[in-house]
């Protein structure tokens, strides 16, 4: 028998539950947006605009085309991912391969994404210490192949490459650019993301989308 909602404890930021406990609370929430990192809740406060909501969607449009001009690659925003036992987060994006061109994530049959997808994103603005660090952690223990840390208000983008078990950072080019190792033609200009040009944001992309890479990316899938 189902336990009605009225009975279901609420969910608090600081909670220790299981991943089982934090959905059942979760789902009989009005919680927008909450995270079980390492077995603890973390229910996130009111997005601000400049910090978080535009970097956000300035990310997303990046990804939106690469994501469109590349086949069996997928985009999320925002889902929840059920990692592993304790850890249950929502990234602000997720890219992953389709099964059938290597990757690893599945959804399940409630709908939810399971597995460490290839490349997640974070806009880290109150968060940035969880971004940074526990969740950091879970990433690479989950074998998160890139992670992308936006630290909006240090004004720094931080790309991490799994490399041995260990992130390593991920530095521009004498061009500016960083280019994925995972995503071949996923290329981002750090300096003009920054200060707000998304029109060099987006050309960069659309030059990576052409490049030879990411051709031969494509036609190995």
């Amino acid at each position: 028998m189902n336990t009605p909602v009225s009975q279901i404890p609420p969910l608090e930021n600081g909670d220790h539950l299981t991943r089982a406990e934090f959905e059942r609370r979760y789902a009989a929430s009005d919680i927008k947006k909450a995270e079980l990192i390492e077995g603890i809740v973390y229910v996130t406060s009111p997005l601000r605009f400049e910090s978080h909501a535009e970097p956000h969607s300035n990310l997303g449009g990046w990804a939106g085309i690469y994501k469109t001009f590349t086949p069996k690659v997928r985009l999320g925003n925002s889902p929840t991912l059920r990692l592993d036992l304790d850890n249950e987060p929502q990234p602000d994006l997720v890219m992953f391969l389709e099964r059938e061109a290597g990757g690893r994530v599945t959804i399940s049959a409630d709908g939810y994404l399971e597995g460490a997808p290839e490349l997640i994103v974070e806009v880290a603005a109150s968060s940035a210490a969880i971004d940074s660090g526990s969740k950091k952690r879970v990433y690479r223990r989950n074998g998160v192949q890139e992670y992308i840390i936006w630290q909006s208000y240090e004004k720094r983008v931080d790309w991490f490459q799994l490399v041995e078990g260990e992130y390593r950072l991920m530095l521009p080019d004498e061009t500016g650019i960083i280019r994925s190792q995972v995503f071949p033609g996923l290329w981002l200009s750090v300096d003009a993301l920054l200060c707000g040009d998304m029109i060099t944001v987006l050309e960069t992309v659309q030059a990576g989308i052409r490049s030879p890479e990411h051709q031969a990316f494509i036609n190995r899938q």
